[in-house]
């Protein structure tokens, strides 16, 4: 409804939950209203004889005050009819007394429906009177604007005195339980997303990845990007997470698929190109490998070698030489010259 700002209850970053108050207009023209149409409907009742407590649809329009007075009326006319064709019949009275006396009780009948249809017409009056005053209580309560949802007050739009316009915003409120993640995968991996896989989520304030699943994929790749968009819902109900945050998603696309892993010290960097110290026959030697992923210590190697391969843990002290096993002498190992390690191919 439209108003003058009586008071403003939020403001920048307030956590507000649905339904409580963000502005509450000046009142008294509303309260007014409802005092006005009230009154009203109190003399709609009154008019037809219906008590406060009374129900309309009790009322009996043949009951009510105004109706009983006028047949009143119309028995009395009716028995000054029947005694006027009973005198007239013994030539007491005149034709014309007793034309007066028929015209006197069709009178009073015609009296009497037109009190009924009235009393029928106060009732329906009732019915508006009571639709206006539900109207004009529900503009009364429209003078206070609730939260829709939970959320935090993003911007405030308003101050007391402004006057608003019905549907002029007053404040914005940013939902943050649950999120949505909203991100794309190439076209090759088009096939591959389908709603309720896995998603870990991962956000460059926090450490932990959030996990999550697809709740929507877009059923058309967009024609530029040769990409496909999709939606997963990320629970926030400690709030934690704001709105608006930039962060990358791991789908699992086939949770049997299996990766060779290496620790991410066994790789070395020089020249732009990735190397390894692979040990074959006794003898280190450099290897190029092409890696992928990298997860904490350890990184994906998607080329260059092949599980069961022996490498170097330390890439940094590796260096052309033949290796030589460890001699164990007693419980203790007396290392070779050129530190060794066994590489690992990890799924």
């Amino acid at each position: 409804v439209a108003g003058r700002v009586g008071e403003v209850h939020v403001d920048l970053g307030d956590f507000v939950q649905a339904g409580a108050p963000l502005v509450t207009l000046d009142q008294q023209e509303f309260e007014l209203q409802v005092a006005q149409a009230d009154a009203q409907l109190q003399q709609a009742r009154s008019a037809v004889g219906l008590p406060d407590a009374g129900r309309v649809a009790d009322l009996v329009p043949e009951n009510a005050a105004p109706v009983r007075q006028e047949k009143a009326l119309w028995d009395e006319a009716k028995s000054a009819l029947q005694r006027a064709k009973k005198l007239h019949g013994q030539d007491a009275i005149a034709d014309g007394e007793l034309d007066q006396a028929t015209a006197a009780e069709q009178v009073a009948e015609a009296r009497y429906a037109s009190a009924i249809n009235s009393v029928r017409e106060g009732i329906a009056l009732i019915g508006v009177r009571q639709a206006e005053l539900s109207l004009a209580r529900q503009r009364l309560q429209e003078a206070t604007i609730t939260a829709p949802f939970d959320g935090y007050i993003q911007s405030r739009q308003v101050a007391p005195g402004t006057y608003l316009g019905v549907g002029q915003p007053i404040a914005v409120i940013v939902r943050t339980h649950p999120l949505r993640f909203r991100g794309s995968v190439p076209e090759k991996y088009a096939q591959s997303i389908a709603v309720g896989q896995a998603v870990r989520i991962q956000i460059e304030s926090l450490a932990e990845p959030r996990r999550a699943k697809v709740t929507r994929v877009n059923p058309m790749l967009d024609q530029q990007s040769r990409s496909l968009a999709f939606e997963a819902q990320i629970d926030n109900s400690d709030h934690r997470l704001r709105s608006g945050l930039f962060a990358q998603v791991e789908v699992v696309i086939d949770s049997s698929a299996k990766s060779l892993v290496v620790p991410q010290a066994a790789i070395i960097e020089f020249a732009g190109t990735q190397k390894v110290w692979r040990v074959v026959d006794g003898l280190a030697a450099e290897q190029e490998v092409l890696t992928g992923e990298r997860r904490g210590d350890e990184r994906e190697i998607i080329q260059g070698l092949s599980v069961g391969d022996i490498i170097l843990s330390d890439a940094a002290r590796g260096r052309i030489a033949r290796i030589r096993p460890a001699t164990v002498i007693g419980d203790t190992a007396e290392p070779d010259e050129t530190s060794t390690g066994n590489g690992s191919a990890e799924s």
